[in-house]
């Protein structure tokens, strides 16, 4: 769960009698009988994929028929798009499909099988059928939801309102309410039969259709960031049809979605403070403070700048889009600080160019991202309850509170009726391993140990002191190695006593100036 990066997070299968591989330590529980309706089951006809990264690693492509509302299985089909990397291992040694999805909500999945077959040692990718897809309403998948072209171009207006609390809402409030709402009644505009069918459970659901026509009994399952959710989502109403499940930058689902997004406002906050200690550190590569204070002053005194003259495509809202990946990635640190160098510098190429990469196809994942936050359960529809509770968060979270209300503020008018979500239960999940960071900014740590408590067959690895989102599989050796091994034989770490990680790995080196 996440605002814009988080829907880029920035690393068939041979029907054979056998199945999966012998279970391992994980694989305790007996695996489910076949399905009563598998002569019914949904197939796919697969090709040659189209993506040059796919047919890189020789992945074929198809697509899935679905029903478009669950409760009428018989009504309106839509497609989902696939791609699979089969396993080339001998029969005996394969272990099934690895269905990998890359968080958002809103996050194109498809060639991320290729991510994951690139990611995994040989003798591990080699036993699994790697399968990425675009979920319902996303990227390849038909209807592909676009509702509003240009929605972020810049200039917009400034994030941060120019009058306090106890002041009426200022002009660019009310413009940001104005632009959310046109953009909510764009979507219902364009798509009012599939709105209500975008929630999460709906996605979970097409996942066991999935399951279905790849002939398995069992899907294992890698979930980055929102796909952590789907992932919990998905265990638990099918909880028999899971095997192995790596849940990296866990969800909080006592946290969807707005109290979640005052959460990760508060843990950004950390996570940008590491930051600005870091270019201050770095004062004579950048010239920009040597002290974080200096630093995080010249950040806003810049913002401020831009509020009363925009430089080209570059306002405030804009210097805060390209700043917020710096919370999500510690990898980032170098090239946004060489940015922001060449900035003060006179030069703005670097920060227009990583803007305009932010936001190149925007529209399907900023929609898509709300067509499920905003139906997977009520959001508040009382602007002033954003107003109070936002203002309140800001004064000790001021760099991400004001651009998070309006990401998420055309959940206000949103069009199609909000469900309940999915009470989340563990209980009969056989297997589940957890990866963390403990200074996560976009799913805060929080979420991690709440689902090594819900999840009783699971076990958690933290990457201590680190601020990047969903950093498995990413150089961690220590962290890598778990996961490695559990996708090999199925073996978790040793799970011990206490709420907190069974695995504290050091954090992966800070970037070099």
């Amino acid at each position: 769960m996440s605002r814009r990066a988080a829907f880029v997070t920035v690393p068939l299968l041979a029907l054979v009698a056998t199945g999966l591989a012998v279970p391992g330590p994980a694989d305790a529980e007996p695996a489910p009988a076949a399905d009563a309706t598998v002569a019914a089951a949904p197939s796919i006809s697969w090709k040659r994929c189209g993506q040059a990264r796919l047919r890189a690693v020789g992945a074929q492509c198809g697509m899935l028929a679905v029903p478009l509302n669950h409760a009428d299985p018989g009504g309106r089909h839509i497609k989902i798009a696939v791609s699979r990397i089969r396993a080339t291992a001998p029969t005996s040694k394969r272990q099934g499909p690895l269905l990998v999805n890359p968080g958002g909500p809103g996050g194109r999945g498809l060639h991320w099988s290729a991510y994951l077959y690139r990611d995994l040692p040989r003798s591990v990718r080699s036993t699994y059928d790697i399968v990425g897809f675009d979920p319902r309403g996303v990227g390849a998948s038909s209807p592909s939801l676009r509702c509003k072209a240009n929605y972020a171009k810049g200039p917009r207006p400034a994030y941060r309102p120019s009058s306090g609390p106890a002041k009426p809402p200022s002009a660019n409030e009310r413009k940001w309410l104005t632009r959310s709402k046109s953009y909510a009644q764009a979507c219902a505009d364009r798509y009012p039969n599939l709105l209500p069918f975008l929630r999460t459970e709906d996605v979970a659901r097409d996942l066991d259709l999935l399951r279905r026509a790849l002939g398995a009994e069992r899907i294992n399952y890698y979930g980055f960031s929102y796909g952590t959710y789907l992932g919990q989502v998905y265990a638990t109403l099918f909880p028999a049809r899971t095997r192995r499940l790596v849940f990296d930058g866990v969800v909080d689902p006592r946290n969807v979605w707005y109290a979640g997004q005052l959460a990760q406002d508060r843990a950004f906050e950390k996570a940008m403070n590491r930051f600005w200690a870091w270019v201050a550190k770095n004062h004579r590569t950048y010239r920009l403070g040597s002290t974080t204070k200096q630093v995080r002053t010249r950040y806003y005194r810049e913002e401020r700048a831009l509020t009363r003259r925009q430089k080209g495509p570059i306002g405030p809202a804009e210097w805060n889009d390209v700043f917020l990946t710096a919370g999500y990635s510690q990898y980032t640190w170098r090239a946004i600080a060489s940015a922001w160098a060449s900035w003060e510098r006179g030069s703005t190429a670097a920060i227009r160019s990583r803007y305009a990469n932010d936001i190149a196809d925007f529209d399907n994942g900023y929609g898509m991202y709300l067509a499920v936050q905003c139906t997977d359960v009520a959001w508040p529809k009382d602007y002033a309850r954003w107003r109070r509770d936002a203002f309140a968060t800001a004064k000790k979270a001021k760099f991400e509170t004001w651009g998070n209300v309006w990401f998420n503020a055309p959940c206000l008018y949103w069009k199609a009726p909000a469900g309940v979500p999915v009470s989340i239960d563990g209980s009969r999940t056989p297997s589940l391993l957890i990866v963390s960071t403990t200074l996560d900014g976009a799913t805060p740590f929080s979420g991690a140990l709440y689902a090594r408590r819900q999840f009783p067959r699971s076990a958690l690895v933290a990457q201590v002191g680190s601020t990047t989102h969903s950093d498995s599989l990413n150089g961690n050796d220590c962290v890598d190695r778990r996961v490695i091994r559990y996708l090999r034989d199925g073996t978790l770490p040793r799970r011990t006593s206490g709420s907190g990680a069974d695995v504290r790995c050091s954090r992966t080196p800070l970037p070099r100036a």
